[in-house]
């Protein structure tokens, strides 16, 4: 394991005694401007257990002032366990997959939207739904007869029976498989977690990107 270096500072007290603390990081992403920062910190108070530290953007045209909230790890010393909602910033999507899917691209972001207010417990099924609009409406837009079986059939039938992608197929089903572990009571890949999920929904929007613009160009220029 990798050694911490713990930042040492002064907290105040309910009763404004100043007392010395220790924290293992401070963010560094800014929830306004979304910049990879060095938070710039401007007041630390205790909160019953807890640790809440006053931070500043230091970028020039940002300098907004957020929350670290920070949990105790042992006596006075505490870990970053998140930071206060700022602006919602949105994933953006090439022409091609709008065309294909817009409704994924909305229900993905409404789960982004939970996960950066650290709702993390509806943020997964939330990913795990927009994913099958993204399957299901790629299949449709290849398979349009099949349009009404493809709706009803099961989103690990409709990857194991109708995608013929074998890179996108071998990625999708297992984000399926992780998606559906943020449903369940028990998670059976307890090594993967959102970020898995979120990495895996990406390459299957890679992949359903490149066979499709390949198809454009190909029939663009037989």
């Amino acid at each position: 394991m990798d050694k911490i270096d713990f930042m040492r500072l002064n907290a105040l007290t309910k009763d404004d005694t100043k007392i010395t603390v220790e924290i293992d990081q401070t963010p560094n992403n800014c929830p306004y401007c979304h910049r990879v920062i060095i938070s710039k910190l401007i007041s630390s108070f205790a909160a019953g257990d807890d640790l809440r530290i006053v931070f500043r953007c230091p970028n020039d045209e940002c300098e907004e002032i957020f929350i670290g909230m920070y949990t105790p790890l042992y006596s006075n010393t505490y870990s970053l366990s998140g930071i206060s909602a700022g602006n919602f910033s949105a994933k953006k999507y090439s022409i091609t997959i709008t065309e294909i899917s817009p409704v994924f691209i909305e229900i993905y972001n409404q789960a982004e939207f939970a996960e950066q207010n650290n709702l993390i417990h509806i943020s997964g099924v939330g990913y795990r739904k927009a994913l099958e609009f993204l399957i299901k409406d790629y299949l449709i837009l290849l398979k349009p007869e099949d349009e009404e079986q493809i709706k009803k059939k099961p989103l690990g039938n409709c990857i194991k029976e109708s995608v013929d992608n074998k890179n996108l197929k071998t990625v999708a089903e297992r984000a399926t498989w992780l998606g559906n572990d943020e449903a369940h009571y028990i998670r059976r890949w307890v090594d993967k977690d959102i970020t898995d999920l979120k990495r895996l929904i990406d390459l299957s929007v890679h992949w359903i990107e490149m066979e499709i613009e390949t198809k454009k160009y190909l029939e663009g220029m037989p």
